[in-house]
């Protein structure tokens, strides 16, 4: 990654990386099919319709496509720099306005999502990309200062900790947790001392867990994930069920369509646990391939950071990247009980609008910038 204070523009434009984009479809394409796969019973039971979540699955890939493509193709990533307060400020004022009763939509005890006529945007999913952007903008500005803590880091760690604690109000612990794992490594590739990151860890880890245990339903959930089998019937269903649905698949799997767990035995089938039944029906040789397309975007993206023509669009598209696999590694590791449940859905694979869309655009600004690199 090339250190130049500020952005060029260059003028030369290639191919966008296909391999990269290859993978994100194909990554859509397999979430489409086992949404399908995963809420057909759910659906019926709840819509009388099999087919009610993979229509709006369907619809989101297919928006989240031409939104990927637009972004890649119309919208230069310099662009981002030229606005990144503006598009944190409107990230956070819709998050604002999530918080407020009867504006924000409650579900399952935490108010994440704003209607917008029949359609409900969660500005979470909004806020980690502007801030990515935001931060990128910023540590590009004073890269000399990155490795003094009061003048490089803390500047930017008063807007990071607003997000984080709107978040929380929620309220939202894992994706507070996605965005603290997101700005440290971010930090750590801007050229943070290793030392101020480090002590950053040791003052978050005590402040999680006090949150954790001041909320009962987060204690019940952290316990659960120390013994599940302490309450199969409550704190410890998700994960048991989870843990079943992954056994019960062994090598290939009992087929596609063929999960069990899906008959309303797993709780978030075809949301925060759809990997469950990934696992399920394809095996450890389905899982495993899933995980090698998330490994080859991960090569992908972190080569196009590498390779970036500016620093701002170095920053960009290593925060995108670490955005991306943060989730990923967080849902993989809730259902494999590695740590405790959180709704955090799986990129491009789970159900859900929002994540899907924001996902999508921003492997769009992703593929962008390669348009201008040498790799």
């Amino acid at each position: 990654m090339r250190s130049k204070r500020g952005t060029t523009k260059p003028r030369s434009r290639r191919a966008p990386d296909l391999v990269l984009l290859l993978t994100v479809v194909v990554l859509v394409a397999f979430g489409v099919l086992m949404v399908l796969s995963s809420s057909s019973y759910s659906a019926r039971v709840r819509f009388g319709d099999s087919f009610f979540y993979f229509k709006r699955q369907a619809v989101w890939a297919m928006g989240g496509l031409f939104l990927m493509l637009f972004l890649q193709q119309r919208i230069d990533y310099w662009v981002y720099r030229r606005y990144a307060r503006v598009f944190i400020m409107v990230a956070v004022g819709l998050l604002a306005l999530s918080l407020i009763p009867g504006i924000g939509v409650e579900a399952r005890g935490s108010q994440r999502s704003i209607l917008f006529g029949p359609i409900s945007v969660s500005p979470a999913e909004l806020v980690k990309l502007c801030l990515v952007v935001y931060l990128a903008h910023g540590f590009c500005r004073v890269p000399e200062k990155m490795k003094r803590f009061f003048a490089g880091v803390m500047p930017h760690l008063v807007i990071v900790s607003v997000v984080v604690g709107m978040v929380m109000m929620q309220p939202d612990l894992g994706t507070a947790v996605t965005i603290a794992g997101t700005v440290l490594i971010m930090l750590y590739i801007a050229g943070a001392n290793p030392i101020h990151l480090f002590g950053l860890v040791l003052t978050g880890v005590p402040i999680v867990s006090v949150l954790i245990w001041l909320e009962p339903y987060r204690w019940r959930r952290f316990s659960a994930f120390l013994d599940p089998w302490a309450d199969p019937l409550g704190a410890g269903f998700h994960i048991i069920q989870s843990l079943y649905a992954l056994g019960s698949g062994r090598v290939f799997g009992v087929g596609l369509g063929g999960s069990h767990q899906k008959f309303l035995y797993l709780p978030e089938q075809h949301t925060d646990f759809i990997f469950s039944i990934v696992g399920e029906e394809l095996g450890l040789v389905g899982a495993a391939v899933v995980l090698l397309l998330f490994c080859v975007l991960a090569w992908r993206g972190f080569r196009i950071a590498a390779c970036a023509p500016d620093s701002f669009a170095g920053l960009l598209a290593a925060g995108i990247t670490v955005m991306i696999l943060v989730q990923v590694m967080i849902n993989i590791g809730v259902v494999t009980s590695v740590f405790p449940v959180t709704g955090i859905p799986l990129p491009f694979i789970s159900y859900g609008g929002s994540s899907l869309m924001v996902t999508m655009g921003s492997i769009g600004i992703l593929l962008n910038i390669s348009r201008y690199c040498r790799i």
